[in-house]
């Protein structure tokens, strides 16, 4: 897997991905704290607008921002999405109101809704053997694990010698660290071969998603991956804290079970991914995930413990990535090298609204009915979205496609 480092363009975007990574890290704990300073017991509500904020922004921003990829230099874009990003970081530890905190988070979530899915569709273009950007995948997926897992533990190390301010700080050198690297490469900018009107380059990703039948069953998937992640990053710590009446230490460990298993996943995507094709493969990786998610249903009846729920969540976090990890390869084989950042905003958009409408579907079934219910209803609202991807995708559909819609 570590192979394709040697490419040395891919080398700086992958070092780009992390140390950009760990700022976001850095700054979603820093932005917790400063909820708290700010609004003291309803700093839960504070965030909660703070991530409805952000999931409207990456469905509403990501298509303009893929309409105007196609006419820019992709490198000058990353890299002033980049430095846009670490000046809003700069300005947070600044703010005295909550309607501050709203606008920046706006204006911070809107330029990472440009960035990520112009970001993604440049790995194809540096790395275009399968096989390689295969294990590309695999190592971006390890990445945004990791500093899920360790992004905390920094964060918990410089808090004993600085104020949380200062953490964005840290989050605004990440930023500019990525700005870096990124402008240190040549990149491919393949431009459209013709002249399009703003609405057709504003629409162009969707239609050409929704024109093909295996990401018309990504999509079906990412709704049962969505459905299954709302319930692990929105719960958990209910789950843990109140139904099981353990320590905030504890509800890290059930997390890092999450995470685990997406590591997990991440490093057997390749030989797998080498020797099945993705539409069986990902199948496999939702039904995992939403078994498992059944299971805790079921054993939260009876007598449900912390290593037991640790050890679910690992099987629904290697469900889920195994689900989600390979759609890069969907999306580059569905779609011409100038297409391909509006493709990727498409998968970026639509992904994003069903995690804009199960987020709070799933915090408001734990809060009106408790856990039992909140897990079966969450289960059975997964199930749908792998049917469907069953009946729309059809069976060795691994091609590359070009629809003109």
């Amino acid at each position: 897997m570590l192979g394709i480092l040697q490419n040395r363009t891919y080398r700086h975007l992958l070092a780009a991905q992390i140390v950009a990574l760990t700022g976001t890290g850095l700054a979603t704990i820093a932005l917790g704290l400063l909820a708290y300073d700010l609004a003291g017991a309803s700093a839960g509500l504070v965030l909660g607008t703070a991530l409805t904020i952000k999931m409207v922004a990456y469905v509403g921003i990501a298509p303009l921002a893929a309409a105007f990829a196609q006419q820019l230099d992709r490198r000058k874009m990353l890299v002033i999405l980049d430095l846009v990003r670490a000046t809003v970081a700069l300005c947070l530890p600044f703010v005295t109101e909550i309607w501050q905190v709203y606008v920046l988070i706006f204006v911070l979530q809107s330029a990472s809704a440009g960035f990520t899915p112009a970001f993604q569709a440049t790995i194809p273009d540096v790395l275009t053997d399968e096989h390689d950007y295969t294990r590309a995948l695999s190592l971006s997926r390890l990445a945004v694990d990791m500093e899920s897992l360790l992004s905390p533990i920094l964060a918990a190390a410089l808090l004993i010698f600085v104020s949380f301010d200062t953490l964005f700080l840290g989050t605004s050198l990440g930023f500019v660290a990525s700005a870096l690297l990124v402008v240190s490469v040549v990149l491919p900018s393949p431009k459209a071969t013709e002249r399009r009107g703003i609405y057709d380059r504003t629409t162009r990703g969707i239609r050409l998603y929704l024109a093909t039948p295996r990401l018309r069953g990504l999509l079906a998937l990412s709704w049962t991956a969505a459905a299954l992640s709302a319930m692990v990053i929105v719960n958990t710590v209910v789950i843990v804290r109140t139904d099981l009446g353990l320590s905030e230490s504890a509800v890290a460990i059930a997390l890092a079970g999450f995470g685990g298993g997406s590591m997990l996943a991440a490093f057997s995507l390749p030989p797998l991914l080498d020797r099945f094709e993705d539409r069986r493969v990902m199948m496999v990786g939702a039904a995992i995930g939403t078994v498992a998610m059944a299971t805790s249903a079921v054993l939260t009846i009876g007598s449900m413990s912390l290593m037991l729920l640790t050890a679910l969540w690992a099987c629904v976090g290697f469900g889920y990535s195994v689900t989600l990890t390979p759609s890069g390869r969907l999306l580059t084989r569905s779609a011409r090298p100038e297409d391909r950042p509006a493709v990727f905003a498409a998968q970026f958009t639509l992904s994003h609204a069903c995690w804009l409408v199960l987020y709070p579907l799933a915090g408001w079934l734990m809060t009106r009915f408790g856990v039992t219910v909140a897990l079966t209803w969450m289960t059975i609202i997964a199930v749908p979205g792998l049917v469907v991807a069953l009946a729309i995708w059809p069976r060795s559909d691994q091609t590359p496609v070009s629809h003109r819609p």
